[in-house]
């Protein structure tokens, strides 16, 4: 048994769930969201006590690559009903003298000490907020946001010396002594 893949995946009363052969489709108030299904993995959806749920099984949960699908497959499933619902942010700090970061149409401009500035394209569904150097992105999807936060923080990482860079906020950077005054000079 895969302990994450048992519990059932609860739909809110905004989100509508389309299962069509082996695809997924969540639709609600941030956007829609589409998942493939492995060929082992079923989804069926029940309605329970005025709320409706999903269930996540497959075909032999005795063999161990079908129980990682099966938990996979419902975190998945729970993450695109979240983020059509609530959705998900990320947030980055731009950290030094001169580091700038603004939202210009559907682009971000970050000006992060090279000479000149960067324009990052953000992709369809991704939003950006600039608030004091510090970027919010917003999402339905989990794994777009991720990847997008983590490419723009790999423009320019935190640098262990100064601690300039971009970095999340709330991560906590390695700082480096620098350099050591002469020691023992007469």
């Amino acid at each position: 048994m895969s302990r994450i893949g048992i519990k059932p995946v609860p739909i809110p009363s905004q989100t509508e769930i389309l299962l069509e052969g082996r695809s997924v489709t969540v639709k609600g108030p941030k956007g829609s969201l589409l998942l493939s299904l492995h060929p082992s993995v079923i989804v069926e959806k029940k309605e329970q006590d005025g709320g409706s749920f999903l269930i996540v099984s497959v075909l032999h949960p005795d063999e161990k690559r079908e129980r990682a699908l099966w938990g996979t497959t419902r975190a998945l499933l729970n993450n695109m009903v979240q983020g059509v619902t609530t959705g998900f942010s990320k947030s980055l700090e731009v950290v030094g003298v001169g580091y700038r970061a603004q939202v210009q149409g559907s682009s971000l401009r970050l000006e992060i000490g090279f000479s000149h500035p960067i324009d990052f394209p953000l992709p369809e569904g991704i939003v950006a907020s600039v608030e004091k150097n510090v970027v919010t992105l917003s999402g339905a999807d989990a794994q777009v946001v991720g990847e997008v936060a983590s490419r723009i923080r790999r423009l320019r990482k935190p640098e262990p010396y100064k601690g300039t860079g971009i970095k999340y906020v709330g991560e906590a950077i390695r700082r480096k002594a620098g350099k050591a005054g002469k020691a023992g000079a007469s």
